[in-house]
């Protein structure tokens, strides 16, 4: 089996694999392959031995069903495209080495890789964290390759040594690394700050690599030019006007929505 990662901002993942290779991956990923790769859907894959394994993985961010990707008679190659601009990561997985990822950021594993949801044991995280606290727990004796988006940044704890972090912020972390929700201390500072109730909160030791782009931005970003393409669309006598108001109501109304969801849920 050969891996290479291909491109710049929007990177591909590509497998050369021989017969007898497997690659398990979540719905959706697949970009393109060759005619000899062959498909197969499992739920039964990717560590998960019961029911309650494959609930569990799918309550984590993956799917019910995983596919898995074999060459058959000759090599063939696979390839999965990352989905915004971003970074591919290649890490070595082991009894000893497991990592927490971002809901989304399993992108593929060779055999051996095991997905789940993953628990921390601070209280406040599993009531407050929203979407920020679903991580995944990448584990297995395999190795896998995350998908992280915009710039990385990479932070080596030592025990003890803290680092307060938007939870939609975080890409990976060891599992070493304890994470937990806090909430931003100063009433002016939730109210006005613009930065939602409440940030993560990673304790070493260990490694973290945060990431520069989260999906809430993105869309936050993109909000006032979608909400202006539909006002510039009059479908009836003097809706223009009308229309362009109402692309400007609903640009303001989503960018307030977009601060406060993102900030509260920091979805990854």
């Amino acid at each position: 089996m050969k891996a290479q990662i291909l491109g710049t901002t929007l990177p591909v993942l590509e497998f050369e694999l021989d017969p007898g290779d497997k690659i398990i991956s979540e719905p959706g990923q697949f970009s393109w392959m060759s005619p000899n790769i062959q498909l197969q859907t499992s739920a039964m894959t990717a560590g998960a031995k019961s029911i309650w394994g494959v609930i569990g993985r799918a309550l984590a961010g993956g799917g019910i069903f995983m596919n898995e990707y074999q060459a058959q008679g000759s090599s063939g190659i696979v390839a999965f495209a990352s989905k915004v601009p971003g970074t591919i990561m290649e890490v070595a997985v082991s009894p000893g080495q497991n990592y927490m990822i971002h809901r989304h950021g399993f992108l593929a594993g060779t055999d051996g890789v095991e997905l789940a949801i993953g628990f921390q044991k601070s209280l406040g995280a599993g009531i407050f964290g929203g979407d920020g606290f679903i991580l995944e727990r990448l584990s297995g004796n395999a190795t896998a390759w995350v998908e992280l988006g915009g710039e990385v940044f990479t932070y080596d704890l030592t025990p003890g040594q803290q680092l307060i972090v938007h939870p939609g912020h975080i890409g990976m972390f060891d599992s070493t690394v304890n994470f937990d929700i806090t909430i931003i201390p100063g009433i002016k500072n939730i109210i006005f700050g613009g930065d939602g109730l409440f940030v993560g909160r990673l304790t070493g030791p260990g490694k973290v690599w945060l990431q520069t782009l989260t999906m809430p931005n993105l869309a936050h970003a993109l909000t006032p030019y979608m909400a202006r393409e539909a006002g510039a669309t009059p479908t009836t006598l003097g809706a223009g006007m009308g229309g362009a108001a109402g692309g400007l109501g609903g640009a303001v109304v989503g960018g307030v929505a977009g601060t406060i969801l993102g900030g509260l849920f920091g979805d990854s």
